[in-house]
């Protein structure tokens, strides 16, 4: 990614993270990580679903053939921080796997087909990570 449509992004991001704190969110939370190699706290913007107290996010990337930053914190550094529906938290991430990875991608799917459609444009499988409140 150039450094000009690296820095749209990230102003995109910044402005809808400012969004959803003003408004308290929806369909989307807002997961802060640490970076794998940085060490500096990242913010990110995220679909997410929900299986019983657990909140799933989908590490799509919009269906690239890599998975997204974000994904790559999460596995080097598992505790992270989540905002939604203007309530944070502390929490701790795992990757989804077997049925369960299934059963919560094809969740997520029916209720966003974009997701159905990120899986068709790669042949990676898309990681699932499924967030647990400490505590």
């Amino acid at each position: 990614m150039s450094t000009n449509t690296s820095n749209r992004y990230q102003s995109f991001n910044e402005a809808l993270i400012a969004d959803l704190r003003a408004n308290q969110g929806g369909a989307v939370l807002i997961l802060t990580t640490t970076g794998a190699r940085s060490g500096r706290r990242r913010e990110n913007p995220l679909a997410y679903t929900r299986t019983g107290d657990d909140y799933v996010v989908i590490a799509s990337k919009g269906g690239s053939p890599e998975n997204p930053s974000w994904y790559h914190n999460l596995v080097a550094n598992p505790e992270a921080t989540v905002e939604v529906l203007g309530e944070r938290f502390e929490a701790t991430a795992r990757v989804a796997t077997g049925e369960e990875h299934e059963r919560l991608y094809a969740a997520q799917a029916r209720l966003m087909p974009g997701f159905a459609e990120y899986q068709r444009r790669t042949t990676r499988k898309i990681p699932v990570i499924v967030l647990r409140r400490k505590g």
